[in-house]
C-alpha cells in the first residue's frame, strides 16, 4: 500500500529549493509535483528528521530517505548499534539499520 505525501525537499513547492541550476528549475525529488509516493507503514526519517535535505551539508536529498523525508518501517525494532539515531558515530548513516533508526 502506498500513499501520497508532500514533498519534503522542497516543502511542496515543485521547485529546487537551492536553485542550483536556476531558480525555475524543478524539485528533483518529486519532479515538479509538489508531491511524493511512499510506501506504508512509513516513519519520519531519523537521519534528516524529516526535512529531506542531507543533514551532512550537501545542498541535495537525504541519502537514506531519498529526499521525501519517511522511510518505509515494517518493523518498528530500534537499532541497537546507533540506539535509533540512524546515525554512525562519524555521523554518516549507520551501517545496521542503513540510516532508518529501525531494524
Amino acid at each position: 500500500m502506498t500513499k501520497i505525501i508532500k514533498c519534503s525537499f522542497c516543502k511542496g513547492t515543485g521547485k529546487d529549493p537551492f536553485a542550483l541550476l536556476s531558480v525555475l528549475s524543478d524539485c528533483l525529488v518529486c519532479e515538479g509535483t509538489g508531491q511524493v509516493e511512499i510506501a506504508e507503514p512509513a516513519v519520519v526519517c531519523v537521519f534528516c528528521s524529516g526535512t529531506g535535505k542531507n543533514p551532512l551539508g550537501a545542498r541535495v536529498a537525504c541519502i537514506v530517505c531519498g529526499g521525501k523525508g519517511m522511510n518505509y518501517a515494517k518493523n518498528n525494532v530500534k537499532c541497537i548499534q546507533c540506539m535509533g539515531t540512524g546515525k554512525s558515530t562519524d555521523g554518516l548513516p549507520c551501517t545496521r539499520c542503513g540510516g532508518k533508526g529501525l531494524i
